[in-house]
């Protein structure tokens, strides 16, 4: 059975700092290009970050350029996503997505964590 787990949501102050995790199951995890999306209240679900089987080629969105990262630990079948100086505009719902790299119609979510900013 798939699973993607993410977890280390919540609420923070404007300038603070948030480390998301997923933790995936049921598929062979260096298989999947792996990603993290977001969705805020009234609005499209938009990609935040995504990296290649290795993590060696990651991209991020303009609007968290310099302030995201993102990781993957192959061992733990884990992916991360470091959040630092966190601005109102990054309240969102975080999801975590796998793609399958050989047929872009396998493809998996979870069921998201809940990231808010404000004072």
């Amino acid at each position: 059975q798939v699973q993607l787990v993410e977890s280390g949501g919540g609420l923070v102050q404007p300038g603070g700092s948030l480390r998301l995790s997923c933790a995936v199951s049921g598929f062979t995890f260096g298989s999947y290009r792996m990603s993290w999306y977001r969705q805020a209240p009234g609005k499209e679900r938009e990609l935040v970050a995504t990296a290649s089987r290795s993590g060696d080629n990651t991209n991020y969105a303009d609007s968290v350029k310099g302030r995201f990262t993102f990781s993957r630990d192959s061992a733990r079948n884990t992916v991360y996503l470091q959040m630092n100086s966190l601005k109102p505009e990054d309240t969102a719902l975080y999801y975590c997505n796998a793609v399958y790299i050989w047929d872009s119609k396998r493809q998996y979510w979870g069921q998201g964590t809940q990231v808010t900013v404000s004072s």
